[in-house]
């Protein structure tokens, strides 16, 4: 016997039904915008989590308006005999869209990305010498700055991140790494035990780099990625400020890529 809840979604989802048929069929923008309003809720929660892990100046409708670009692509380009649910299909459509326009707009200074990649390099290089991450006071006498300039190097980097798909992930000796997040990120549409195995390699590799990490960087990436605490939140814990757990949060991930990037390089 059907719940309250389960007789009030069939309507709709008979509804919606419909309307890809016709859409299909015929094409019409009119029922393309009604797929669009009903399943505009998508946007509004892929953005919000978007919104939570972007800077304070980033308005939330902004995020919105990109994201409903991303969900008129979806409506457009769904192809139901693949089988995949709409909503996963949308969700990345949206989320890709959002972010694209946010790169686009890139506001962070050339001159802190190179900042960023010359930290990234110099680590790499420290940690083949030395078999182990540097300390930050390697890190700073290898890079020709003291310590207080590597902390506020950190801050930049720090203020300046925004993950895209398409951004490069690893080191691998170059300026440009051919390996990006998108790689790691697993097919909706495909179950190949192949690339199951893969992605147990690819954990067991995260796993046995986040164990070379720092006592303090281990646990904020636990608070923040298991227990989903803010930057300020795990700074209570800490009783240091949000952007000191910020420039350590963002080390920490740069170390990872760097132990990522090491691992890779010496696998070939």
């Amino acid at each position: 016997m059907l719940s309250t809840a389960d007789r009030s979604r069939a309507p709709k989802a008979i509804v919606l039904a419909e309307r890809w048929r016709r859409y299909r069929r015929d094409g019409e923008r009119e029922v393309r915008d009604q797929l669009v309003l009903a399943y505009s809720p998508i946007v509004k929660h892929v953005a919000g989590r978007i919104a939570s892990r972007m800077p304070p100046h980033v308005d939330l409708a902004d995020l919105v308006a990109y994201g409903l670009v991303g969900l008129i692509d979806a409506v457009e380009r769904y192809d139901p005999a693949r089988g995949v649910k709409f909503e996963s299909f949308a969700g990345l459509r949206i989320r890709g869209a959002i972010l694209d326009a946010m790169r686009s707009l890139d506001w962070v200074p050339r001159a802190v990305r190179d900042e960023a990649r010359q930290y990234e390099r110099t680590s790499a290089d420290l940690l083949v010498r030395l078999q182990r991450l540097p300390t930050d006071e390697e890190t700073a006498e290898a890079l020709g700055i003291d310590a207080e300039e590597l902390e506020a190097l950190m801050l930049r980097v720090a203020n300046s991140q925004m993950v895209a798909l398409d951004q490069p992930w690893g080191f691998n000796g170059s300026d440009t790494a051919q390996t990006t997040l998108l790689d790691f990120l697993p097919d909706p549409t495909a179950n190949d035990p192949a690339e199951i195995s893969d992605n147990a390699d690819l954990e067991d590799r995260v796993a046995t780099a986040v164990t070379q990490l720092s006592g303090r960087e281990q646990t904020i990436l636990a608070l923040r990625y298991h227990q989903d605490l803010t930057y300020a939140e795990i700074g209570e814990v800490f009783d240091v400020t949000e952007s000191r757990i910020s420039q350590i949060h963002t080390k920490a991930m740069l170390h990872l890529r760097v132990l990522l990037g090491g691992a890779a390089a010496a696998e070939v």
